[in-house]
Formats: C-alpha cells, sequence, structure tokens
C-alpha cells in the first residue's frame, strides 16, 4: 500500500498495460513458435501496441479524435502484416492482427481509468486465443439449426422484452413487459432442458430422459414414453420414468412460481418439494423391478425447438386469456370457480393458468385460495396424463403408469386440506 503511494500517478497505469499487453503478446508467442507460416507479433511488439495506444490517450486527454487516427494508423500496419501473411499463403488468420487492435485499445482504456473493462478484454481475447481448437470443434459440432434456435431465444430475452412498455392497461391490468417476462422465463426453462438433452444425446438411457423432459414438458414426456413403451417390454422402466418426470414438474412449478409470485412460492413449496421427492424417489425404485426382458433401452425422443416465435405468441395469447378468465371468475364466482377453472385446465396447459395466478395471487385472489387453484391443476394434468399413457402404452405399462399418477394426483390434493 505505501508503494502505491510511493510511486507516481501514472506508473500503475503504465504496468498494468505492460501486464496486460505482455499476456497477449506472450500468447502469440507461443503460436509463432509453434507454427511454420509467418506470424505477426510478440512478446515484445504487443506491449509496445499498448503503449501506443496509452500514450495517444495521454497525450489527448479527452479528445477521442487523436485516439480513433491512431487506431486507424495502427490498424494501417496490422492489415500491410495480413497482406504480407496472403502473399505467402493461400489461406491466412487475422487472428493476431485483430489481438493487435484490441491491445492498443487495452492501452487507451487504461489511461481512462476503464480497468476493469481493459482487463476484461485482454482476459476475454486470451481465452479465445487459446482454446482455438476447442471452440472450432464446438463450431464443427453446432449444427446450424441450434444457432437459429438461440438467436430465437436472444430475440425473445433481448430484443422484444425489452421494448415493452411496463405499465397497467384496462380494467384487468394487463401489464405488456410482465406478459412477455413470463413467455420468456417458462421458454427459458424449456430451453434450459433442451439444450441439456441435445448435449447428452448420445448418453444415459430412459431415467436421465425423464428428468430432463420433466423440466422440458412432462406431458410431451409421457406421450413420448408411452409410445415407446408400446414397442419394448419394460413396463416398470417406462411407467417409473412417466412418474419421475410428473415429479420434476413440480419443481418446474416450484421454480417459476418463485420467479413471479413469492407468497405463492412460499406457500406451496413444501407441498411441492415432498410431492416431487416422493415421485422421484418412487419412480426410480419402480423403475428399477425387473421386467420381462432387460436390454439396455437407448432415448429416441428429439424434443422440438422450445423457442418456435409462434408457439411464443400463442402461449402469450393464452396467458392473457387465462390472466382475464382468472380476474373475471376470482371476481364473479370466487373460490370455487378458480378452483373448477384449474381442473378444467389440468385437461389442456397449466402453465398459462398457473401463472396468470401468480399476477392474481394476494390482490384480486387470496393466496390460499390461489395455491389452492395450482394444486388442483397440476392433480389435474397427472391424471390426464395417466390417461394418455393409457391409451399409448402397452396394457401393463399403461395400467402402471395411470395407478401412479393416479396416486400422485391424489397425494397433490392432500395439501388443500390446510390451505
Amino acid at each position: 500500500m505505501d508503494l502505491y503511494r510511493w510511486l507516481p500517478p501514472e506508473a500503475v497505469k503504465i504496468v498494468l498495460v505492460l501486464f496486460l499487453s505482455f499476456l497477449i503478446g506472450l500468447e502469440r508467442e507461443e503460436h509463432k513458435a509453434s507454427g511454420s507460416s509467418y506470424s505477426f507479433g510478440g512478446v515484445r511488439t504487443f506491449p509496445l501496441i499498448g503503449f501506443i495506444g496509452y500514450s495517444i490517450a495521454l497525450l489527448s486527454g479527452a479528445q477521442l479524435l487523436p485516439v480513433t487516427l491512431g487506431f486507424l494508423v495502427v490498424g494501417g500496419f496490422l492489415l500491410l502484416s495480413y497482406w504480407h501473411k496472403l502473399s505467402r499463403v493461400e489461406v491466412a488468420g487475422v487472428t493476431s492482427e485483430m489481438s493487435g487492435l484490441t491491445t492498443y485499445l487495452v492501452g487507451a482504456l487504461v489511461y481512462y481509468d476503464h480497468f476493469w473493462i481493459a482487463t476484461a478484454l485482454s482476459v476475454a481475447s486470451l481465452l479465445l486465443l487459446e482454446l482455438k481448437e476447442g471452440l472450432e470443434t464446438l463450431a464443427n459440432r453446432t449444427a446450424p439449426q441450434e444457432i437459429l434456435t438461440f438467436a430465437k431465444f436472444l430475440l425473445l430475452t433481448a430484443v422484444i422484452l425489452p421494448a415493452l412498455p411496463h405499465g397497467e392497461f384496462t380494467r384487468f391490468h394487463i401489464n405488456p413487459f410482465k406478459t412477455w417476462l413470463v413467455v420468456v422465463a417458462v421458454s427459458t426453462v424449456s430451453y434450459g432442458s433442451y439444450v441439456l438433452q441435445k448435449v447428452t444425446k448420445e448418453h444415459g438411457g430412459v431415467i436421465l430422459a425423464a428428468f430432463l423432459g420433466g423440466a422440458y414438458s412432462s406431458t410431451v414426456t409421457t406421450v413420448a414414453m408411452s409410445r415407446r413403451a408400446a414397442r419394448e417390454q419394460r413396463p416398470h422402466l417406462f411407467s417409473g420414468g412417466i412418474l419421475i418426470a410428473s415429479g420434476v414438474m413440480y419443481l418446474r412449478l416450484a421454480a417459476l412460481l418463485t420467479l413471479f409470485s413469492r407468497p405463492l412460492a412460499a406457500t406451496l413449496a413444501p407441498a411441492f418439494l415432498g410431492l416431487s421427492a416422493a415421485a422421484i424417489t418412487t419412480g426410480w425404485f419402480w423403475s428399477r423391478r425387473p421386467d420381462p426382458v432387460a436390454s439396455q433401452i437407448k432415448r429416441e425422443f428429439e424434443p422440438s425447438n422450445p423457442l418456435d416465435l409462434t408457439a411464443a405468441f400463442l402461449f402469450a395469447i393464452l396467458f392473457l386469456a387465462m390472466l382475464i378468465a382468472t380476474q373475471l371468475v376470482a371476481t364473479y364466482l370466487g373460490g370455487a370457480g378458480i378452483r373448477i377453472l384449474g381442473a378444467v385446465m389440468g385437461v389442456a396447459d397449466v402453465d398459462p393458468f398457473i401463472m396468470g395466478l401468480t399476477q392474481a395471487a394476494g390482490t384480486l385472489t387470496p393466496v390460499n385460495v390461489a395455491a389452492s387453484g395450482v394444486l388442483i391443476a397440476a392433480a389435474s394434468n397427472n391424471l390426464v396424463k395417466g390417461i394418455y399413457s393409457y391409451s399409448l402404452a402397452d396394457r401393463q405399462t399403461g395400467i402402471q403408469s395411470l395407478w401412479l399418477l393416479v396416486a400422485l394426483a391424489a397425494a397433490g390434493l392432500v395439501p388443500l386440506l390446510w390451505l
């Protein structure tokens, strides 16, 4: 600390520029040593570029024009280096030259006291340079469709969401920002599961698919596993997997409730965690019971893109419809109407209804009434999934899944006794 006070004011900045630019130059020096062709710069050139950026910023003061002109001049020299590289080989990378421009900016940023930004740029540059092989392998393994999927995710979250007004409209208190935030939250959970299923595509079996599928959509997972079970003779494995997926559904709902209604989440958290633990544990042990065939079952189900824009807008419309319906039912039919609506919505899609209740809980609808609606909707959905499995799977798997999900639905109604 005393040494820091003893040094001239600019000494620390100069040392920082030297340190950061030297690291970049050291990485480029290693690259140059491992290659046989011409490569620009090393442990001396990059620190000099950093010093040039710092010196020009020092002489310019608050004026950005000299710094910009210096950037262009350094870029001109780096362009000559790249032209020389192209004259020697047919295919040449421009990574070293771009690193030189980054080093110039690091020097200027340090002078303007942007230490964190300068350090972050240097570290990010080192990672990008050092992880070349891994990043290129990732790029080769990533399908164009997956890039498009991620672009849709960014469109939903970083483009559409910030542009929406954050205020309440109409007598139903519709908030466009909150509405789309619900869409983003549900899509993010599904997209996270989608990515994990893609990453683990070649690994794991039915149980892993049940866990990941439950976070994606327990209904879709139940339908897919039931259809697969019709071709296999593994009733315990598939019925146990279906129960696990429904157990994960409760964790998914708990996470969404925590994001949008803390009082509702606090009311239902003990019940949801208990139901999830019971379903997952029972499903696991049930899937371990012996079946007529003991062959290894590999995953086949390929989840569809959960970030389809049409589906996102449709979910937003359904959410608004459920929000309006919930408010009308709460106003004219009271708690009994909310419970009946929950039972009906469990047959279709519980997410829009439950997300609508998060907006009404504690205002138009008492928290305990909203909690009972959520429990009934989830129980109704479990019952419907049991019927789906009974209809689509082989007889043994269908019967086992139906009884397991009926038991889970019944257990899911028990917390109503103290609400």
